[in-house]
């Protein structure tokens, strides 16, 4: 059985001078570059994912711009998979599932930006589709949200979400718990 890594929109524009700022994006950035150091060192399958927008309107994650560009933090190597989207869920439309079938992947462990939207939807998606899912919540991120002229902190959004996520569609980690754990169940 296979365990792969999919790092979800890690992108400029979510960063600070970016054309859609999220709540602390460094320090998610940062754990999910600890993770994905963790997966190099193993040789485990890796899946970049870089939302291009594809509607005009929209603001950020312009074709050809440094927005949308994947942020260094996280920049991938040669080697590494690509896969390239337009809407929050990370399989639709995309070569997501044939590559993660060719490669026998049975498990993913998922980081990225935005928890409330890429994240929840990719990771129903996956579930969905058979994978056993692995969230690192302290290496997702979002954003305040406004319903009704009300205003949902960003952490009490991603709390939410993750919350949600927890235990149906996945196993919630947090960089620490994952990395110093005996993580060798995951792999089973």
């Amino acid at each position: 059985m296979s365990i792969a890594l999919m790092l979800i929109d890690i992108q400029n524009d979510y960063f600070p001078n970016g054309k859609m700022e999220l709540n602390n994006p460094m320090k998610a950035a940062k754990n999910a570059s600890e993770i994905l150091d963790w997966f190099r060192t193993k040789k485990y399958e890796i899946y970049h994912i870089q939302h291009v927008s594809s509607r005009s309107g929209t603001g950020f994650f312009l074709p050809n711009t440094e927005g949308v560009k994947i942020h260094k933090s996280v920049l991938p190597l040669e080697q590494e998979n690509i896969i390239v989207k337009h809407t929050p869920n990370s399989f639709l439309n995309t070569e997501l599932l044939n590559k993660l079938k060719e490669k026998e992947v049975k498990k993913l462990v998922i980081c990225g930006m935005m928890t409330h939207m890429c994240i929840d939807a990719t990771v129903r998606a996956a579930r969905d589709f058979g994978f056993e899912c692995t969230v690192i919540e302290d290496a997702c991120t979002t954003k305040d949200l406004i319903y009704l002229d009300r205003v949902v902190p960003a952490e009490q959004v991603h709390f939410g979400f993750i919350s949600a996520l927890n235990g149906m569609y996945a196993t919630i980690y947090t960089t620490n718990e994952f990395l110093t754990q005996n993580t060798a169940s995951l792999l089973m």
